[in-house]
């Protein structure tokens, strides 16, 4: 093996290979329309034959462009951010961007800062922040930086530009499906109170009740993780034969917990009492019963929130600047025996 062939191709190669000057090749991958199209397709035939690959530290130096795209994430064990993240990743790539990524422990003003910090000193022309609490929203309204910022999860009421699914909606779509279904009240197991999602999925749940003219029962709070799910179960069960027939519980992992509960206490699900979750992760339907759920549009928000950050990037007005994104409700047999698959959000 030769010294160029360990080495990868430069620009100067391929020209040699196309019979070309530097300056052609780089018309060539900067699109310019100068450009004979047989020349065009000589330099591109050499690109493919030698593997060639632009360096991106040499284009961002002439074009000021680092098409670098920053993400600040936390909790991203949790199946909501990690799908969050994996989807905004996903989203960059298709658009030809790549993402730096820093994961923090907790969205403090103080690691926000040095966080935004690193990314500014990486070279990235715009950030996304995955803040679905709300102390983590008042943190980084508080700070200035060089690029602009888009937040996702962070539900209504944001001053910055933000995407987030309609976690009202999804509760109101729960909590709506188990009265229907005949249920004279719905209990709620909530997550921790600093997050938003958690906050807006109670307030709809308790909307939909007081719609109803119903007075909505006692708030029972975990913490997302299936053993707080099973703690509360323990408690729910000890309302059975009391009023209590239902329960919307705020994401899939509490309510595996509440499932496990209720079943070693005796409680059938759902002929006793009615479990619905949110977010629908990969194993609900395998759940035992098969678990009713809010489905959330991970993808579209990706998709939205590299959008909207571009729009701000390139200069662009965006349609708006607060996206809304609509859930699904899925129905199995945790609420009762299904004869429909599914139920959209009224448009």
């Amino acid at each position: 093996m030769t010294h160029t062939q360990l080495r990868p191709p430069t620009m100067a190669d391929v020209a040699r290979l196309a019979g070309v000057s530097h300056q052609t090749v780089s018309r060539v991958l900067g699109d310019h329309p100068n450009v004979r199209e047989q020349t065009r397709d000589r330099v591109l035939r050499a690109i493919e034959e030698m593997g060639y690959r632009r360096n991106s530290s040499a284009r961002a130096l002439v074009t000021r462009r680092t098409r670098t795209l920053g993400v600040v994430a936390s909790d991203t064990t949790l199946y909501g951010p990690a799908s969050t993240l994996f989807a905004l990743e996903e989203a960059a790539r298709a658009e030809g961007y790549l993402v730096s990524t820093v994961s923090l422990r907790r969205l403090t003003v103080e690691e926000l800062s040095e966080a935004l910090d690193h990314l500014s000193e990486g070279g990235v022309e715009g950030v996304v922040a995955i803040a679905p609490q709300r102390s983590a929203v008042e943190a980084l309204a508080e700070l200035r930086h060089p690029f602009p910022v888009v937040v996702v999860g962070s539900g209504p009421g944001v001053d910055i530009p933000s995407v987030s699914v309609d976690q009202q909606l999804g509760a109101r779509l729960a909590t709506a499906h188990l009265l229907a279904a005949g249920h004279r009240t719905v209990w709620h197991l909530a997550g921790p109170e600093d997050w938003q999602e958690a906050a807006d999925r109670a307030a709809g749940w308790r909307s939909t009740l007081e719609a109803e003219g119903i007075e909505p029962p006692m708030l029972l709070r975990g913490d997302w993780s299936p053993l707080s799910g099973y703690r509360a179960g323990q408690e729910l069960a000890g309302w059975v034969g009391r009023g209590l027939t239902a329960v919307f519980v705020a994401n899939d992992q509490m309510a595996l917990g509440v499932l496990r509960a209720l079943r070693e206490a005796g409680v059938r699900t759902p002929q006793d009492v009615a479990v619905v979750g949110f977010d629908d992760i990969p194993e609900s339907e395998f759940f035992a019963p098969p678990l009713t759920t809010v489905r959330q549009d991970f993808e579209a928000v990706g998709k939205q929130g590299i959008a909207l950050l571009l729009d701000l990037i390139e200069g662009r007005p965006p349609a708006a600047s607060r996206i809304a994104i609509e859930p699904q409700l899925v129905v199995r047999a945790s609420t009762f025996p299904y004869t429909a698959q599914s139920e959209r959000a009224p448009l």
